[in-house]
């Protein structure tokens, strides 16, 4: 017998529930998880919204134009990174919500958000992936010219993301 109950659960859409979870998941703790994403949500209102930010934290030209902003994780050897991903129409980048600790030249310590930069025009290509043993888990992989890959993960609204990246890609290559 076929269940009448809708695609969602309380006004939720299940797909924008799973990514919550999978995004949460990521974190080191669910309750740190939730207080940074609290914290992060006060400070997008407290400059001003996400176009704003995009242009603070990386260098925007005129025609350049924010598509998209998510909440995801960057995956690196010392494990994954919760940060935004912004996708406009000229790059792709990654800014850590938390600053992260670095040893300087020096010898002391330098914070400072962990960023990654990635130009529309060097990307080869951009792939969809999951975890074989965990479908819910789905990664965005961006492969550069230059042989350089970046595993995106732990979205809150996955297809959305690749949607406004392929968005990105097409209007580049026009």
């Amino acid at each position: 017998m076929k269940s009448s109950l809708p695609d969602c659960v309380t006004g939720i859409p299940i797909n924008f529930a799973n990514g919550v979870r999978e995004h949460v998941r990521l974190g080191p703790k669910i309750y740190e998880t939730v207080k940074g994403k609290l914290s992060l949500g006060a400070r997008i209102v407290q400059r001003g919204g996400v176009k704003k930010i995009f242009k603070q934290l990386f260098r925007v030209s005129e025609r350049e134009k924010l598509l998209k902003a998510s909440q995801c994780h960057l995956s690196t050897t010392a494990g994954p990174i919760a940060g935004l991903l912004f996708i406009s129409t000229e790059k792709v980048a990654f800014c850590s919500d938390r600053s992260l600790t670095f040893s300087s030249p020096n010898g002391g310590f330098i914070r400072t958000p962990y960023k990654v930069v990635i130009p529309i025009k060097k990307i080869k290509r951009v792939e969809e992936s999951e975890n074989a043993h965990k479908p819910k888990q789905k990664y965005i992989e961006i492969v550069t010219v230059d042989h350089f890959d970046f595993w995106f993960m732990g979205f809150v609204n996955y297809e959305k993301a690749f949607k406004f990246l392929r968005q990105a890609m097409n209007i580049s290559s026009q």
